[in-house]
């Protein structure tokens, strides 16, 4: 396709020449519009000024006959400015007036209407002037012809026919001019938008579109293209980390069941041996499981598309009823367990993914502060749930050994597990799920110190 082709095909072509069309139809039509009127006013002010020039001639008529219309016309053809007059004997010999050539055809017709000729104003005059007529009959065969200049009106006609040819072509240029510089900033922006398409595309994620300050609707398609572009990093991103976590933290348990069922098949053949073997191995199994379905639930709560539907709930309702089915457990390990809860608060959510998360936040709670500092004699967790503003706020707070503040933003990640924390059994995935649940309601996660232990703040938006 060759370079006009192109340009021919782009949209800024399309609507300048839109533009053009409309912009040129209309203006032609206002001009030709304004053009009529005014000949029409211009004509029928003539007409009126004939109509009344003839009433006052065959008023004098009326009065001195012939001869009082000659002596007429001849005192009024000397005025400044004045109609036009002819009158003719029978033989069409000029009797008196202020024309000295008129067509002779002109004479022999006598109507109502005007018409207009060219005439002479003075003999040997070369240029022809334009003038509105009208011949009437008079005794014996006498012609009178009353009219006025309309030299005038075809000068103004003429004007308005050349303003209306340099409207076009002034329209004309302006179309070029517009469409070159539209033309220019709307491809150049497009252009850039390709290349960085073909960038994304060869593999570098990095690349972003432009984004200027003048906040049009390129920009604001720029910016959510660019925030699409930083989700699918940051899901690939996820993904890959994932999978490195994945390969790294499930390959311990996968290699102790190979080598427990290696050594119970090297070991003797006896039924208890094997028995517990296979426990051990159901065991472990069962935790791989639950890793693998807790690894489902992140993917599909970050994804959107959580099980069961979002509705109206209580969050001092969830709250109260989570903190009752812990209590058991928590009384088993010693840990007194508290909650502050006045509903109703509204919440629009899960239920089964906002109680999860409270569950996984006590499930830890209670796992560390139960083994927590021994300088510590009463391990509490505290749980409250109260609205501030337009906001539910959701906080647990133990009096365990907390996470230093270093590795607060670590433990979010998935298969992130502290130091101190790997003796005890888990995956390093309840505070993932418990991001991404939060996330999924448009809330955040805050992490502070308790002094000691620590401080889990879970904010949601209130439902209106």
């Amino acid at each position: 396709m060759t370079g006009f082709g192109k340009v021919v095909r782009t949209t800024a072509f399309k609507l300048s020449a839109i533009y053009f069309v409309v912009f040129s139809v209309f203006a032609i039509a206002f001009v030709g519009w304004i053009t009529r009127e005014t000949d029409h006013f211009l004509t029928q002010q003539v007409r009126d000024t004939i109509e009344a020039e003839i009433g006052v001639l065959a008023d004098e008529g009326l009065r001195s006959g012939m001869t009082g219309i000659v002596a007429a016309i001849e005192q009024r053809s000397r005025i400044p400015g004045a109609s036009l007059y002819v009158v003719t004997d029978s033989q069409g010999r000029v009797v008196a007036g202020n024309v000295t050539e008129v067509p002779a055809a002109l004479l022999k017709l006598s109507g109502l209407d005007p018409v207009t000729i060219p005439y002479k104003r003075l003999e040997g005059e070369k240029t022809h002037h334009i003038a509105m007529v009208q011949v009437l009959p008079l005794p014996n065969n006498f012609r009178m012809l009353v009219g006025r200049d309309i030299s005038e009106i075809e000068r103004i006609r003429e004007v308005i026919g050349k303003a209306m040819i340099s409207a076009v072509v002034l329209l004309i240029f302006l179309a070029l001019v517009s469409w070159f510089f539209v033309s220019r900033r709307v491809l150049k922006r497009i252009d850039s938008v390709t290349a960085t398409s073909r960038q994304i595309m060869a593999g570098d994620l990095s690349g972003r579109l432009e984004v200027t300050p003048a906040g049009d609707e390129f920009d604001r398609l720029a910016e959510n293209l660019n925030a699409m572009l930083d989700r699918i990093v940051h899901l690939l991103h996820g993904l890959k980390d994932v999978s490195d976590n994945i390969a790294h933290d499930l390959k311990t348990p996968l290699t102790r069941l190979r080598t427990r069922v290696e050594a119970t098949l090297a070991g003797p053949a006896e039924v208890e041996t094997y028995r517990t073997a296979l426990e051990a191995t159901i065991e472990e199994s069962d935790q791989l499981i639950r890793t693998f379905n807790a690894l489902l639930m992140i993917a599909r709560v970050e994804a959107g598309s959580p099980d069961g539907a979002l509705g109206p709930l209580d969050m001092a309702q969830i709250a109260a009823d989570v903190v009752e089915f812990y209590e058991p457990v928590a009384e088993e390990a010693g840990v007194a367990l508290t909650i502050s809860a006045e509903g109703p608060l509204p919440l629009h959510g899960s239920r089964e993914l906002i109680s999860q998360a409270l569950t996984n936040l006590l499930d830890n709670a209670i796992k560390y502060v139960a083994s927590g500092d021994p300088a510590e004699p009463n391990p509490t967790i505290a749980v409250e749930a109260r609205q501030v503003d337009n906001e539910i706020v959701v906080s647990v707070a133990d009096n365990g050994p907390g996470i230093p503040e270093s590795e607060r933003h670590h433990v979010l990640q998935r298969f992130v597990r502290l130091e101190k924390s790997r003796s005890q059994p888990g995956s390093g995935l309840g505070l993932s799920l418990v991001d991404a649940v939060v996330k999924l309601h448009h809330g955040t996660v805050a992490m502070s110190d308790a002094g000691p232990g620590l401080v889990v703040t879970l904010r949601f938006p209130a439902e209106t």
